[in-house]
């Protein structure tokens, strides 16, 4: 049984196998006849509407959960609600607050358990943004990442996914909102540069790509004064992108606000790969499926 909680739960080889699988112009429809449970303690829509009609497209029927619905541990324990849903599914995908959820559930799932986003990690946005980047430049090993903003959740996967794929990152983070060090030593093990700075310019020189989320994410709201003074001067627009490398490539994992974390001129501009990166959302959800489901031999 394999579960996926984090972007470094796969080898290289098997991450590669799942964005070959991602970009099958014909997926076999492996879920006929079977479910997917979507439970989502937060609310989304790129996740939700991805993940959905990725399960559709595969045959199957995919049914979101709200939070309250099953209400871990106040109407019915982690554990026990797992134990039901997978009586009912053929996989459990959860959008979570607290990533030790996550855990408990593929303790003990007898399905596949994937993370939608927790504290942790964003692990399916890191897969889709290694998908845009590989079509964008045909290649993953030895590109340069430049992440500028905060070091959360989406960074952290993003840091472990370059450290499979063999990509340098150097994150640029006003004091206090660094990615957490052990993620940073964890990827350096495995043999590829992470450098953390305060210094915007020198995190975009000569990257291939530059990547940034908003400054105030779900459940932070009650920090915006704060947030917005310590990120000021952390805004991505055409003078950080101008330090890039030629051809450099904008990520943004949505959703955006124009004139604080990114420009207009930026996020709408010929370097932008939002729109690829969002679609990708749903086709990396598709190959991860296939993947988990026992369908590598396709």
């Amino acid at each position: 049984m394999r579960h996926f909680l984090s972007v470094d739960d796969l080898s290289a080889a098997e991450l590669a196998r799942v964005l070959e699988l991602a970009q099958l112009t014909a997926a076999p429809p492996v879920l006929d006849g079977r479910g997917v449970a979507l439970v989502f303690e937060k609310p989304s829509a790129r996740t939700r509407n991805s993940s959905e009609m990725a399960v559709f497209q595969l045959g199957g029927h995919p049914v979101s959960i709200r939070g309250e619905e099953v209400g871990f541990d106040r109407r019915e324990s982690v554990e026990d609600v797992t134990r039901t849903l997978s009586q009912y599914h053929a996989a459990i995908g959860a959008r979570v607050f607290d990533h030790k959820v996550l855990e408990r559930m593929a303790a003990v799932s007898p399905v596949p358990v994937i993370n939608l986003l927790s504290d942790v990690g964003h692990p399916c946005q890191a897969l889709a943004d290694l998908l845009t980047m590989q079509q964008h430049f045909g290649r993953l090993a030895g590109l340069t990442l430049a992440w500028v903003g905060d070091g959360n959740n989406v960074c952290r996967s993003l840091i472990l996914a370059a450290s499979v794929v063999g990509m340098d990152v150097t994150a640029a983070c006003p004091s206090g909102f660094e990615p957490d060090l052990g993620t940073v030593e964890l990827a350096r093990s495995r043999g590829i540069s992470v450098t953390v700075t305060d210094d915007v310019g020198a995190a975009a020189r000569g990257a291939d790509v530059v990547s940034t989320d908003t400054w105030i994410s779900m459940g932070q709201e009650g920090e915006e004064a704060g947030r917005r003074s310590a990120f000021r001067g952390y805004t991505v627009d055409s003078s950080v992108m101008a330090l890039a490398a030629p051809g450099a490539a904008f990520l943004h994992c949505l959703p955006a606000h124009r004139g604080d974390e990114v420009t207009a001129e930026v996020i709408d501009g010929p370097q932008s790969m939002i729109w690829p990166q969002a679609a990708n959302r749903m086709h990396v959800f598709r190959g991860l499926l296939l993947f988990l489901l026992g369908t590598s031999g396709l």
